[in-house]
């Protein structure tokens, strides 16, 4: 990319930041704001055909067209709402993952923006994981400009939390999505700064929630504790999909960021190979997974974000050589399928669960940020693994 293009580009992010309306004071939730942005992406008198110009074959080409499809339409949407909350950390860590080969400068600058905008700060709540999620994608710009103000407030406030007590009521990460949210920042900080205290603490309360919420037998996480003797209809426990995405995607980022001789790795590798397999036997014929992982014939759509989580470990799998390749090679070819057979010819993702802790209602329309975050980083890792 020439000069010339980048300066373009960096004009064009900078035009559509600038309509960003103002950061919500921390006595009032951007929830409103969002619910506002969803229901306007949900409106059905809004509704087009499901895309007919994208490719499911495995070509670099055919595959940074689907990521540059549902990228550009959401970041045209989302901008004037962009948060430090969780919903849109998600989105941020999926753009970060677009490979410049992909898509230039556009998201790294428009990414770099964000941070720009909070000052490089996190959420509210000081050791809330959530709040946390947000520094995946400081962490990963700092990995690109080398600017220490990008990781400097993540640092400090990751540092108090080290020197402070465990909750005495609950796992600090309770709920099983909080796995992807905090532990990959805390592995990022460790391979930026060297010190491997943070992944110390990171593998500790990994072990705690693992402890509290993983089935030993069925190798699948509990979404909380409130749901360890809830069933689905058929009598099967009750694991959700999106949950488990979220798990098989923060083992991902951490094992990225984890150096290759650490001693903790292997147990780690264990627990993503038990779910990946796991997560195999109820892929459906449409190459996605429904909401309810053990009652998959009770719900009549799948649900794309958690798809698209699991399918961006199958393809880091395969790619990294964690998972058998004859195996999981056309299982991942099966989920890219499913996942663009829910973009819509304006480049609208659906069948998008939209906030909750379980199986839930959704259209085949429902779009939400997070689950084009895990989209952009499926295919990402997709683009890794396709040929030229």
């Amino acid at each position: 990319m020439t000069w010339v293009h980048r300066a373009a580009t960096a004009l064009c992010i900078s035009t559509i930041l600038a309509i960003m309306s103002p950061t919500p004071s921390r006595g009032q939730s951007g929830e409103s704001k969002r619910q506002a942005t969803d229901n306007a992406i949900n409106d059905p008198e809004a509704a087009q055909p499901i895309a007919e110009d994208l490719s499911a074959k495995l070509k670099k080409s055919s595959v940074a067209k689907a990521i540059r499809k549902v990228g550009d339409w959401q970041l045209g949407r989302a901008v004037p709402s962009f948060s430090q909350d969780w919903t849109y950390a998600a989105l941020y860590a999926g753009y970060a993952a677009v490979p410049e080969a992909v898509a230039g400068d556009k998201y790294r600058l428009a990414m770099k923006s964000v941070g720009e905008k909070f000052q490089w700060q996190l959420g509210p709540r000081p050791f809330h994981a959530d709040d946390q999620a947000i520094g995946q994608t400081y962490l990963d710009l700092y990995s690109v400009f080398h600017d220490e103000q990008m990781i400097a407030p993540t640092r400090q406030r990751i540092d108090t939390m080290l020197q402070s007590p465990d909750p005495a009521e609950k796992p600090l990460w309770w709920w099983c999505d909080a796995l992807f949210m905090a532990p990959p920042v805390l592995a990022k900080l460790s391979r930026s700064t060297g010190d491997a205290k943070y992944l110390e603490y990171m593998d500790r309360q990994w072990g705690i929630t693992s402890a509290s919420l993983y089935h030993p037998k069925e190798h699948l996480f509990f979404r909380d504790a409130t749901y360890l003797d809830k069933h689905e209809k058929n009598g099967r426990p009750l694991f959700w999909s999106r949950g488990n995405g979220w798990v098989m995607a923060g083992l991902v980022r951490v094992l990225q960021a984890m150096p290759a001789g650490d001693p903790a790795r292997p147990k780690y590798v264990a627990q993503f190979k038990e779910m990946a397999a796991a997560l195999a036997a109820v892929q459906g014929k449409d190459g996605l997974w429904r909401p309810g992982l053990l009652d998959p014939g009770a719900y009549p759509l799948p649900e794309i974000s958690g798809s698209a989580f699991i399918t961006y470990a199958y393809a880091y799998g395969v790619n990294e050589g964690i998972l058998d390749r004859s195996e999981y090679l056309p299982r991942v070819k099966k989920a890219w399928a499913g996942l663009l057979s829910h973009i819509y010819a304006d480049g609208r993702l659906g069948a998008i669960q939209p906030i909750g802790g379980a199986p839930g209602e959704y259209t085949a329309r429902s779009s939400y940020v997070y689950g084009v975050g895990a989209f952009l980083m499926a295919g990402s890792e997709i683009y890794r693994l396709a040929r030229n």
